[in-house]
């Protein structure tokens, strides 16, 4: 993909600060980072949507990502937790559309967070959890 940032991030097409980097994955600082130690892994090759990856590369991402945890908090810097991130789909708030999963330090009271509509604290019924769940399991056997 030749306009695709991340490819040319990948590509060193564009300044990166390199964190981590093997033969399918790269994990670099973000330009605009939530916190100091903010950064990001993606896949070398291109793909715009999680379920276009393998199991195999799907696991490896979030393996190099667990590793990046545990150097986030034991690096120096300030680090009371870590969000693991991934927006698939425009919807979710992707707005590369390359595979990335972000690995957040989080420090309490940062002020970053989710912002829930107040339907969200609307619980929905047993029978529609119970409705929705076989959709998704009908889903997995296609």
């Amino acid at each position: 993909m030749n306009d695709c940032v991340i490819c040319k991030l990948v590509d060193e097409e564009i300044d990166v600060t390199k964190i981590y980097e093997d033969d399918f994955v790269v994990a670099v600082m973000d330009i605009q980072p939530i916190n100091p130690g903010h950064l990001f892994i993606s896949p070398k090759k291109h793909f715009e949507f999680v379920s276009q990856l393998d199991d195999e590369l799907g696991a490896h991402i979030f393996k190099v990502a667990m590793k990046l945890g545990s150097a986030l908090r034991n690096c120096g810097l300030r680090c009371d937790g870590v969000n693991y991130f991934i927006a698939d789909g425009k919807a979710a708030m992707q707005e590369v559309p390359h595979v990335h999963l972000h690995v957040i330090p989080r420090i309490d009271g940062d002020g970053f967070g989710f912002k829930f509509d107040k339907s969200y604290f609307i619980k929905p019924k047993r029978e529609e959890l119970v409705e929705i769940g076989k959709m998704i399991q009908a889903a997995l056997n296609k």
